[in-house]
């Protein structure tokens, strides 16, 4: 009798064999070895001139502010692409209106800022970047 059972175990293993060998290759083991950063820059303006302040320090200021968030927005832009939209009317085969109007949202984490600075006289810009793997690595644990 157990002759018999020590058979069938042999025959088990042999059949689990074959259908571990038909499975298909699994994709390579994720490499844990830190990977280069792939940096992505972006550079937002804003005009000094045209910001609500009572001085010209302040007015600096709010343009530094909004450079910011323009870089920031050009770089969820980036990292989250840009959604448009359009309508266009035409009447008696004359195009009468077209428009299109573009809106992004989105949460951009790890930018950094690279350099703050005039532009000439009246414009302020602002250089952000973030590490692209390091975007991807955050999207892929959240998923």
């Amino acid at each position: 009798m157990l002759a018999i059972t020590l058979g069938g175990c042999e025959t088990f293993v042999e059949s689990t064999k074959d259908i571990v060998s038909a499975l298909p290759d699994l994709p390579p083991r994720v490499d844990s070895t830190p990977v280069e950063p792939n940096w992505a820059q972006v550079t937002g303006y804003a005009p000094i001139s045209l910001q609500e302040g009572q001085t010209e320090q302040h007015k600096m200021l709010m343009a530094m502010k909004a450079s910011k968030l323009d870089a920031y927005r050009e770089l969820t832009v980036l990292v989250h692409g840009q959604y448009l939209a359009g309508t266009t009317s035409v009447k008696d085969m004359v195009l009468q209106n077209n428009q299109f109007q573009g809106a992004v949202a989105g949460i951009v984490r790890g930018a950094r800022v690279v350099k703050s600075y005039p532009i000439q006289s009246d414009v302020y810009a602002t250089i952000l970047e973030v590490d692209l793997n390091q975007v991807q690595r955050a999207w892929q644990s959240s998923q």
